[in-house]
């Protein structure tokens, strides 16, 4: 069994590798970080993988993405698949979503502030992934430590307080 992380380097993103993290230690679970990178440079700088004046280095973007990962997960594996195209949302989940059923999770952690609401935008990412039927999911809302007594939180996360 295998918790999975979509990850974009997001502050929900981040929390959702840390309550996987957190989960998983409690629950010896193997943690699997994945991540898609398309080829525009307009998506690696909505997501603040590039400056204003440059250009998409996949090399360059996955090195980052696993250097935080390796920061809050030391434990967890790191995986992306680079495309080269800039999909609409739904054809960019889709990419997401097969690269997490390569490693048929049971849950996936997903850091999102609008999936399950009443109404979701269609260009929501974790909408379609949240959708797929064949795992769990877990959404994390909010980057604050568990409530769950017998979780011990993310220090370098939350920081040495736990806040």
């Amino acid at each position: 069994m295998v918790f999975v992380v979509p990850f974009d380097s997001s502050e929900l993103a981040e929390a959702a590798l840390v309550r996987a993290t957190e989960y998983g230690a409690l629950l010896n679970q193997d943690i699997v970080v994945v991540t898609v990178i398309p080829e525009r440079n307009r998506y690696a700088r909505e997501k603040g993988w590039i400056g204003e004046n440059e250009t998409v280095a996949v090399d360059v973007i996955a090195d980052q993405l696993r250097d935080r990962v390796k920061t809050l997960a030391p434990e967890a594996s790191f995986e992306y698949k680079y495309i080269r195209e800039f999909p609409p949302e739904s054809r960019l989940a889709g990419h997401i979503e097969r690269l997490i059923l390569e490693h048929e999770p049971s849950v996936v952690f997903l850091g999102s502030d609008n999936v399950g609401r009443i109404v979701t935008p269609l260009t929501s990412v974790g909408a379609h992934v949240a959708a797929d039927h064949s795992y769990d999911v877990f959404i994390v809302r909010q980057p604050t430590p568990p409530s769950i007594d017998s979780i011990e939180a993310h220090a370098t996360f939350y920081g040495e307080d736990g806040v």
